[in-house]
């Protein structure tokens, strides 16, 4: 009997904090969301539906609600699974976020057993070169003047071990550094801003990319998903600074074998002027209209991608299977301004 595959899934839920109070049940009311007029009743059932209909073995939820003294993000995220009777109803979660935005994973534990497993040595107070652990500080020369800056992710990168079907799976979800500057300010500060949001950014996938190599290195089965507000091509910066986050932290420099892989970057790096996929959808005031970008990945070690698996963006609009569904197309239009992901694994 052939088993069947592993479905794996990357969703970034727009402010999942703001649906739950301080003991993890779901808010589920007519009070407004912080989805633009959306009830949080609605949001929360659109998204119990989008997360029913993958049927994904494990998620990797970005934005997952907060994590602190009042807060668990595991209590919220396990409640909301058994309140909507979902098969992922087991949550991990990693080092805690500066911001009220956690990287958690919720899974099937009959399928998958995940066990939050972080790797690389805490670096001191003034932080530390090379790869420390993911919560700790990295220190870098990010503006060139010869002189070391500590960075620190605001989001810690959340390091799994994944048992399933007698194997090891090392998984990084990842939710980098937004590059856009946000509120009233002047062109001048508006561009230092964002040159200095892209250095910061980057930094964070040249931090990644050196731990994404040493798991390579040691033939791990790796997989690197989640929101790295970034793509080939996404905006003039990059021309600035020669390549996007994606590129470096692919390994696209590197032998084959010290590369990973995603189908939806591949076809972005090779048609920047043209038709390329899209996983998350932003209404922008001033010229009122949508603006469609490619932030979210599912990279994959190259002896995962021998395998040949299944990637698809649950696009609303681009999937026709999505779109023959009104029911969950209009459930991904209101549950966040991402649309998921999913890479199915076979192992026979």
């Amino acid at each position: 009997m052939t088993a069947r595959p592993l479905r794996l899934a990357c969703y970034n839920i727009e402010w999942f904090n703001a649906l739950f109070d301080d003991r993890g049940r779901p808010l589920e009311d007519a009070e407004l969301s912080a989805r633009y007029q959306t009830s949080r009743r609605d949001q929360l059932g659109a998204i119990a539906i989008v997360l029913s209909a993958l049927e994904a073995d494990g998620i990797l939820i970005v934005e997952a609600p907060d994590q602190g003294s009042k807060r668990s993000t595991v209590r919220a995220l396990e409640t909301f699974a058994r309140h909507f009777r979902l098969r992922a109803r087991k949550a991990v979660h990693g080092f805690t976020s500066e911001t009220e935005q956690e990287i958690a994973f919720l899974y099937d534990p009959d399928r998958i057993t995940a066990t939050h497993a972080p790797l690389g040595d805490p670096a001191p107070a003034h932080g530390a070169e090379g790869a420390p652990r993911f919560d700790t500080s990295l220190r870098a020369d990010l503006d060139l003047d010869g002189l070391a800056e500590q960075i620190r992710f605001s989001k810690p990168p959340l390091e799994l071990a994944l048992h399933v079907d007698n194997r090891i799976l090392r998984l990084i979800g990842v939710h980098a550094k937004s590059k856009a500057p946000h509120g009233q300010m002047s062109k001048a500060q508006f561009t230092r801003i964002s040159i200095e949001n892209r250095r910061k950014q980057l930094a964070e996938c040249q931090w990644l990319r050196r731990r994404i190599e040493t798991q390579l290195s040691a033939g791990d089965s790796l997989i690197v998903l989640g929101d790295f507000n970034d793509g080939p091509g996404l905006d003039e910066y990059e021309k600035l600074f020669g390549h996007s986050g994606i590129e470096i932290a692919l390994g696209l420099a590197d032998a084959p074998e010290m590369r990973l892989f995603d189908p939806h970057a591949c076809m972005a790096l090779a048609q920047r002027t043209g038709i390329s996929p899209t996983t998350a959808r932003f209404w922008l005031s001033p010229q009122k209209r949508y603006f469609e970008a490619l932030l979210d990945f599912i990279m994959v070690s190259p002896d995962l991608a021998a395998r040949a698996p299944d990637w698809r963006i649950w696009h609303p609009f681009n999937d026709p299977a999505v779109m023959a569904v009104p029911e969950l197309r209009d459930a991904l239009l209101t549950a966040s301004d991402h649309f998921p992901i999913t890479i199915d694994l076979r192992f026979d």
